[in-house]
């Protein structure tokens, strides 16, 4: 079975596929640099313990944003299950073409992401991760991965408003009932949520324009639903697995085949050590 994590500025998804390639398990943690590995693979064994699936992980895959975690996951995967993962970059095989500048900014959630679109969905596609940023990842027609937009996320808004204002407060994000706010609560949530939506709306038709035709929508993260409900154009799909998918198909891109390039990356494990 297959372990995919994606390492995220404020969380971290693991996920477990089995051999037919169905997810079958995930999780949500606090992405924590303080953390040290021992903490992780204790963390990470526990959780795949009390599903009764630890024996059976035998490979691994990570993306990941924040360079210090990768490194104390890997030696986490590599202490605890005995597991060397791969570690998701712009060098591996992907099943688009990275159009970019400077490839190699190219973070590993939005290959991840830009790489499922492009299998999953009728091209060209648009996928919008709404996580601590809101980042459009988007293939064109030939699949190749043009790019995007990175805006503040929904989180970060609240928290910008509240610390950088003397009389704001903190608050939960959720959907606002209305446009015009009648109180400071529903004046904040409306201005963060709808303005957000109308950013997206905005920009999606401004990527069309570019694109010279309509785009596929697909929407991830954790904040999906929130914004759907307060869009004019609306997600074709949302799929919050969007991520972990995509990194389930780049190692069997990259691992699966003995005679791939990459293979060599790719290293298999023995009876997890510490079980």
């Amino acid at each position: 079975m297959l372990l995919v994590i994606d390492i995220g500025n404020t969380n971290t998804n693991l996920g477990v596929f089995d051999n037919d390639k169905t997810l079958v398990k995930s999780w949500n943690i606090a992405s924590d640099v303080k953390r040290f590995e021992d903490e992780y693979g204790i963390l990470i064994l526990s959780l795949l313990q009390n599903s009764n699936i630890a024996p059976q992980i035998d490979s691994a895959i990570i993306s990941s944003v924040v360079a210090p975690l990768c490194e104390t996951y890997k030696k986490a995967l590599e202490k605890y299950l005995n597991i060397e993962p791969f570690i998701l970059s712009h060098k591996a095989k992907l099943p688009i073409k990275i159009n970019l500048k400077q490839p190699k900014e190219a973070g590993a959630d939005r290959l991840a992401n830009a790489s499922a679109a492009a299998i999953l969905y009728k091209l060209p596609a648009i996928v919008i991760d709404l996580g601590t940023a809101t980042s459009f990842d988007i293939v064109d027609k030939n699949k190749n991965f043009i790019g995007g937009l990175i805006a503040p996320g929904l989180k970060i808004q609240a928290i910008s408003l509240s610390q950088f204002t003397s009389k704001l407060p903190k608050l939960k994000i959720e959907a606002p009932q209305n446009a015009i706010g009648k109180d400071t609560i529903s004046a904040m949530l409306s201005g963060i949520v709808r303005g957000h939506a109308a950013m997206i709306d905005g920009m999606i038709n401004a990527c069309e324009k570019e694109l010279g035709q309509r785009a596929t929508i697909i929407a991830t993260g954790g904040y999906s639903n929130i914004i759907f409900d307060n869009m004019e154009r609306n997600f074709d799909y949302i799929n919050p697995a969007l991520t972990l998918i995509g990194l389930q198909y780049l190692y069997e891109l990259n691992c699966g085949d003995i005679n791939n390039d990459t293979k060599s990356n790719c290293k298999s494990t023995k009876t997890p050590a510490l079980l």
